[in-house]
């Protein structure tokens, strides 16, 4: 293993073939390398022998737990060469992901024309298009010529985000067009930036949310996407990399919601124990009181149970039944709202479509049920109590697996909240008392 020959190298201090080979490396493989690298000093040294660019990138993707210990053990020059590497966007991460005793070093290595930007970019709200973008990218004028705008791109594309894209703005900066690297390679080096650039442009507000304008590059397939204020001047642009981890970052916080945890942005192990317990425990107790509801239901149907002992046996398949049903349709649910590939528009579209699948699932389910009771019991009136309330649970599980994410998202919440174990806890109710109801009524209890 790489880990393994690295950790060799270091202790024998052979440097030189340890810089060497590292110089072959991805910079994402370093920093996994680092992340595993027990040894205080060895990543130190690690580090070190990474040529400045390098240094930079590998710096960009490692863990924040990582970084931190870094920023404290470089001197200030070598802090400087790290971030001198990063892009706008990533020192504003890191300023915001890192313990305050620890910022004032980051903001004394960043040179004083940049600390302005960083300040503005450090106002926008979270989880804005202004919090993640970045200000380095490449611009042009209408009038340039093809040979201008390349002398242009050469001269400040090395510090730009990305050159694939560039951004045709005038004296104002208002954004007018756009025009990417392949359409100015193309053209004879007199033709005008003007007649190239597309005018159609499809640009985010600085205020807009960020899961929104991650959206917009599955949509459109873009690399980068214009961000303008609200007099349409360029600002910066968001690339293709942050709208992954955007996306990345919001499936994580949808999954801990689904699981009744309150989210946290920060890793797993880097999460203390306490942490753990308090983001988890508040919807545990709530889930565990409301299930008193259920026992309260139960308690009033005790001389059903006198009567009929067997119905007890069937109340964990007649809840789990349903709680399974509900979650399979909220995930559905959820994730059409979460890919926009269901609208609110659509919420009696959808809840025709759950009503139709529930009773096909719950007739199945009603007969096979029917058919081992039968032959286990010999019981016709029990086999028919459960066929119904089968029926009834899986339709009502289903219909608020499917209006329940629906109208979160209409009262503009994450319909994330209403996943599993709030359905679960519901149709648990809902389905005793159908239970109860129906078996008291054909049993004649």
């Amino acid at each position: 293993m790489e880990i393994e020959e690295i950790k060799k190298l270091v202790e024998n201090k052979r440097f030189t073939e340890l810089k060497s080979k590292l110089a072959e490396m991805n910079s994402a493989d370093i920093s996994e390398i680092l992340d595993e690298l027990e040894d205080k000093e060895s990543v130190i040294i690690v580090f070190r022998l990474l040529t400045k660019e390098k240094a930079g990138i590998t710096f960009s993707h490692m863990e924040s737990d990582m970084r931190e210990k870094l920023i404290s053990d470089l001197t200030d020059k070598e802090l400087k060469n790290v971030l001198d590497e990063l892009f706008m966007d990533d020192t504003v991460d890191l300023i915001e992901e890192m313990p305050s005793n620890v910022v004032p070093k980051i903001l004394k290595a960043i040179p004083k024309e940049d600390r302005k930007v960083v300040n503005e970019l450090l106002k926008y709200p979270d989880d804005s298009a202004g919090s993640i973008m970045t200000t380095e990218f490449i611009d042009l004028k209408e009038h340039m010529s093809v040979e201008e705008a390349l002398k242009r791109i050469r001269k400040i594309g090395l510090d730009s985000e990305t050159i694939y894209t560039c951004y045709v703005l005038n004296d104002e900066r208002i954004l007018k067009g756009i025009i990417n690297i392949k359409e100015i390679l193309l053209s004879s080096k007199e033709t005008k930036i003007g007649s190239l650039m597309e005018t159609n442009i499809i640009s985010v507000n600085t205020l807009e949310d960020q899961e929104e304008v991650a959206k917009k590059f599955d949509k459109y397939d873009y690399f980068a996407l214009p961000v303008v204020d609200y007099e349409n001047r360029l600002v910066g642009i968001v690339t293709v990399d942050d709208a992954i981890n955007v996306l990345q970052d919001e499936v994580a916080e949808d999954f801990e919601k689904m699981a009744a945890i309150t989210p946290n942005e920060d890793g797993y192990f880097e999460t203390s124990v306490f942490k753990h317990a308090r983001n988890r425990i508040v919807w545990l107790l709530v889930l565990m009181l409301s299930a008193a509801f259920t026992g309260g239901i139960i308690e009033q149907y005790e001389e059903a149970f006198a009567a009929v002992p067997l119905l007890v046996s069937f109340i964990p398949m007649i809840m789990g039944t349903g709680g399974n049903c509900g979650s399979q349709s909220s995930t559905l649910i959820i994730r059409g709202l979460a890919t926009d590939e269901i609208k609110i528009k659509d919420i009696f579209r959808a809840l025709w479509k759950e009503i139709r699948v529930s009773i096909l699932v719950g007739i199945t389910l009603a007969v096979v049920n029917g058919i081992r009771i039968i032959i286990q019991y010999q019981n016709v009136q029990l086999a028919i109590v459960l066929g119904i309330t089968l029926i009834a649970t899986v339709t009502i599980s289903k219909i608020l697996g499917c209006l329940l994410p629906m109208i979160a998202k209409k009262l503009k919440l994450d319909p994330a909240i209403m996943a599993a174990p709030l359905i679960t806890t519901l149709v648990d109710v809902c389905s005793i008392l159908v239970y109860f109801q129906i078996a008291t009524t054909i049993m004649g209890l």
